[in-house]
């Protein structure tokens, strides 16, 4: 049997139609091997390398819920660092027990470390939800300002509630224990295999990132994502098609605390020391900064930024013998996280200026989620 005759045009010769290609998702079979190089980088990798890779999950956690608040709906926050600080302050009141600490009783009320870990990120959740009125009704700057007055809050209560938090020495950090392991210096073997704390912590905060990632992907790709973008992009528009954005600000603003509570939680088990200096505003510009450099409003923005960002100072200090004009800390000159400072605010720059996308659109330029 002949096939049929190609479709004719009214002016012109016969017109061959062909099927457009579908661009082949390059991109799947990378994460794959990249998700299979992380499971297996415990096993290389020394105690200095664990720590920052770990500090680098934790910060992408904390940059995927300020992506889904500044990036996907505009809401512009300066005080994600105080709720990354309620995070890490209720775990350590949740799950150590009475003690003294440089000469103050602390507090503390013996919870399991994995009750203490959840009741954390509701905590910060919770603390989100009291700001959340705010977070509804303003926007831009206003918004800005009003999230900076918290770091000023929190470092005020911070030094002051010594029973809670053990005032400017902090307090020190209880080991988590889930499904009978305890993530401490102690060994734990399995299959024959053994796992000190920084390889336990590698796997749990491993699982945290997927989760979360996995959560705020499907959130941008549906209907709530859909609005959060709207909003975003107009804030008139959105409420005539009938979003209730208010409604859509508080959530996201909610959503986006319990993150930084869960960022908090890891970074204090990495730390083993919770330090009120440390959840300063300098945080806060940094999480900022992330989202910038790996693109605003996607996941794996956010990821790549926190990596960019956290992981510079630790490579930098770690090689300030070998790199010019950076000396190691306390001996004068360029500092190492001085110097990470100036290369990420021209990292800013750079992409603010001749990459808006973020880095992320030089790996998938066809990827918008």
């Amino acid at each position: 049997m002949s096939e049929p005759p190609p479709p004719r045009t009214p002016d012109g010769p016969p017109r061959v139609t062909t099927a457009p290609r579908r661009p082949v998702p390059y991109h799947r079979p990378v994460a794959a091997l990249g998700a299979v190089l992380l499971l297996a980088l415990p096993f290389y990798l020394d105690r200095f390398w664990l720590q920052a890779g770990l500090f680098a999950m934790a910060a992408a956690i904390g940059a995927i819920g300020i992506n889904l608040l500044t990036g996907a709906t505009g809401q512009l926050s300066m005080g994600h660092a105080f709720f990354l600080a309620v995070g890490a302050y209720s775990y350590c009141v949740l799950a150590g027990g009475p003690t003294t600490e440089s000469g103050h009783r602390l507090t503390g009320l013996g919870l399991p470390g994995w009750l203490a870990a959840v009741l954390a990120v509701l905590v910060a959740g919770a603390a989100g939800g009291l700001f959340s009125p705010i977070a509804g009704r303003l926007r831009g700057a206003y918004l800005g300002i009003a999230t900076l007055a918290l770091i000023f809050i929190g470092q005020h209560v911070l030094f002051n509630a010594r029973d809670l938090t053990g005032g400017f020495n902090g307090r020190a950090v209880p080991p988590l224990s889930l499904f009978g392991i305890d993530f401490d210096d102690s060994v734990t073997v399995v299959l024959g295999v053994p796992f000190q704390s920084s390889e336990k912590l590698w796997y749990a905060a491993l699982a945290a990132l997927v989760g979360c990632a996995l959560f705020a992907r499907g959130v941008l790709r549906s209907r709530p994502g859909r609005a959060m973008n709207a909003i975003r992009d107009h804030r008139v528009a959105a409420g005539v098609m009938g979003v209730p954005v208010a409604r859509y600000r508080a959530a996201v603003f909610v959503l986006s605390s319990m993150y930084a509570g869960l960022a908090g939680v890891l970074v204090a088990l990495v730390f083993q020391r919770t330090v009120p200096e440390y959840f300063g505003m300098i945080l806060s510009l940094e999480y900022l900064a992330m989202i910038v450099i790996g693109g605003l409003g996607t996941v794996a923005g956010a990821v790549v930024g926190a990596a960019f960002v956290s992981l510079l100072p630790q490579l930098l200090t770690h090689y300030s013998d070998s790199l010019p004009l950076v000396s190691a800390p306390g001996t004068g000159g360029v500092s190492p996280g001085e110097a990470s400072r100036y290369l990420y605010g021209a990292a800013v720059v750079a992409v603010v200026l001749f990459l808006p996308g973020g880095l992320t659109r030089l790996i998938t330029p066809g990827e918008k989620k």
